[in-house]
């Protein structure tokens, strides 16, 4: 099994395509092109016809995979009185999300609590970034290739740690989480000198050489099954249901309020798409399976079904165990405002409700 995936984007390229593609939108609109919705018989401003959704690698992405793949979007929209089209795009890392949904090259952005936090800190007042719904809940692990490394008090000069986006991705944070807990607050950031960007694919496949590159890894499924089969030196160090004391949402979908307010039917339409895919994941895993295979034409279906299978992944959208990252970003200066509740940073629909 390759776990580097051919069709994987570097993320400058990736986010080259997504500003290329909201410089044409910004062109189309100011020569009357298709690209803005027209407004109805009514006088009333349509819902989009085109859906964009930036996504990054990994099994954690399978209920978009599902909904699109299966066509729920589409579904639920139409029952919902709309025609939409949906486009996808993968980027590495939540500052090239980020930037993208900021950027007005994406309508949904999908990344780590850590990446909803700061672009939810940053937009307050402005564009009022919130989350839409969680991918589910997933154990994140950091995994080192090195015998002497046996926890995070191992990690020194010579060791390189791949997370997505150094400081600011969701492995990034709870890395920083657990050096707070392990060393005291006022050393949150003491492994972020270590940390290296690369993707999941292409730092699951220098784990697995045993390269210089990078000799840890905060991974995610299925790269960090595809470690640990693949490199028999390689072990887990820390898991993120440790750090954030138990299942927890570390993925999850955000778009800006324009987006959601001038699109209720879209929006309400794509978050039922989401419940709809999360019941299919949980009642036919083999297919659910198939689907990612599909998707991913390097992936193992034997260890993605493992994941699917594995108790500790609960496919869910309602937000679980997420406001105590977001209370730590705040309190090591990370944000600016500190959360008080999950409707803080979560925008507000009947399928979500009880996050936490």
């Amino acid at each position: 099994m390759n776990p580097r995936p051919s069709f994987a984007p570097r993320r400058a390229r990736g986010l080259s395509v997504l500003l290329i593609a909201a410089l044409c939108t910004v062109l189309l609109a100011a020569c009357g092109g298709e690209a803005q919705p027209q407004a109805g018989a009514d006088g009333a401003q349509a819902e989009k016809a085109t859906l964009r959704i930036g996504q990054q690698f990994g099994i954690v992405y399978l209920l978009l995979d599902v909904a699109q793949e299966r066509g729920l979007i589409e579904q639920q929209a139409k029952a919902a009185g709309i025609d939409v089209t949906v486009q996808s795009q993968q980027l590495s890392g939540g500052s090239a999300i980020n930037d993208a949904l900021l950027s007005g090259a994406i309508d949904i952005a999908g990344a780590g609590t850590g990446p909803l936090f700061t672009i939810w800190d940053r937009t307050r007042g402005r564009q009022d970034v919130r989350g839409i719904a969680s991918l589910g809940n997933f154990p994140y692990q950091l995994i080192s290739n090195a015998p002497r490394v046996k926890s995070i008090d191992d990690l020194g000069q010579g060791d390189r740690i791949a997370v997505p986006a150094t400081g600011v991705s969701v492995q990034s944070r709870i890395l920083q989480y657990a050096s707070a807990q392990r060393w005291g607050q006022d050393q949150a950031l003491k492994l972020d000198a270590l940390q290296v960007a690369l993707p999941h694919p292409d730092a699951a496949a220098a784990l697995i050489s045993g390269g210089n590159e990078v000799n840890t890894h905060f991974s995610s499924p299925p790269y960090q099954q595809q470690e640990l089969v693949r490199n028999p030196k390689a072990h887990v160090i820390l898991d993120s249901y440790q750090v954030l004391g138990g299942p927890s949402s570390a993925t999850v979908l955000y778009a800006t309020a324009k987006f959601q307010q001038d699109n209720p039917k879209l929006y309400h339409a794509f978050v039922a798409a989401l419940d709809e895919a999360a019941k299919f994941i949980a009642a036919h895993p083999e297919e659910a399976a198939d689907i990612f295979v599909k998707r991913n034409p390097s992936s193992d279906r034997a260890l993605v079904l493992q994941v699917l299978k594995d108790p500790q992944v609960q496919f869910k959208i309602a937000p679980q165990n997420t406001l105590g990252l977001g209370k730590f970003m705040q309190q090591v200066g990370a944000i600016k405002q500190a959360p008080a509740a999950v409707s803080d940073y979560f925008f507000d629909d009947p399928l979500i409700a009880g996050g936490s």
